[in-house]
């Protein structure tokens, strides 16, 4: 058998579940950790409920990730995933599915081990999503899921350095209000309002066009140019105010 018919008979198997995005359908893709509970706990034993080192890999990955040759209009992390809106029109691989999942997935994961300086891995998945509205939905479900972890996580590590193990503290968990994990976390000093906001309410990037000063080389005049910038933002608005935000961010396209 020639090779160019080997090649195309092969490529068959290869191909024969390509999935592609169909047009005008929002992409969210969400980035995920694998096993990072071993990670942050056994083989980095970072500070728990949360690390600043952490975070700060966290953020470099998802800085990457909206630079790495994709249309992102916006990035958002929290606890060990983060999630990608794409431009309504990204068209890059043809839209195929696989390869949005293997790229991204490769791209988190050297990135990320690059910043921690030791090995880690990130599965994605892909939303499709027809309507800006539910574009809306899903980043307040992630948003309302990161307030979830924040109150869940610094209740569960108070329970766990007064001497309760982990099957414990989960038990003494179970079933209790979110009035009434509010009420723990105060009768042992921690008011968790005062918990900094990007743990409540997870960290997002957006591009920005920022000013820059420069100097004409041809007249030596001074002019202002702008540039196409990322922005970190720690202190994101919260509910309804978190909506208008994305909302914003969707229109922009």
């Amino acid at each position: 058998m020639k090779f160019e018919q080997l090649d195309r008979r092969m490529r068959t198997y290869e191909t024969a579940h390509d999935h592609c995005v169909l047009p005008g359908i929002h992409m969210v893709a969400r980035i995920d950790g694998r096993s990072f509970s071993h990670l942050t706990r056994v083989a980095q034993r970072f500070d728990a409920p949360y690390d600043e080192r952490f975070r700060d890999c966290m953020v470099a990955t998802l800085e990457h990730l909206m630079s790495c040759g994709f249309s992102v209009l916006y990035g958002y992390t929290q606890s060990d995933e983060m999630s990608l809106l794409f431009r309504r029109d990204e068209a890059t691989f043809g839209r195929k599915l696989r390869k949005y999942l293997s790229v991204l997935a490769g791209e988190a994961s050297a990135r990320f081990s690059l910043s921690l300086g030791a090995p880690a891995a990130f599965d994605c998945r892909i939303s499709q999503l027809p309507r800006d509205a539910d574009v809306v939905d899903y980043f307040r479900w992630r948003h309302e899921d990161a307030h979830r972890n924040a109150l869940n996580g610094h209740c569960y590590w108070l329970l766990r350095r007064q001497g309760l193990d982990d099957a414990a503290a989960t038990r003494a968990l179970n079933g209790v209000s979110v009035a009434e994990r509010n009420e723990l976390l105060f009768r042992n000093g921690i008011n968790f309002n005062d918990v900094p906001a990007w743990q409540k309410r997870g960290i997002g990037t957006y591009w920005e066009d920022v000013a820059h000063e420069a100097v004409d080389p041809r007249t030596g005049a001074a002019v202002t140019t702008t540039r196409r910038a990322l922005t970190v933002q720690r202190e994101l608005p919260m509910k309804e105010h978190y909506d208008a935000f994305v909302r914003a961010l969707v229109e922009r396209q």
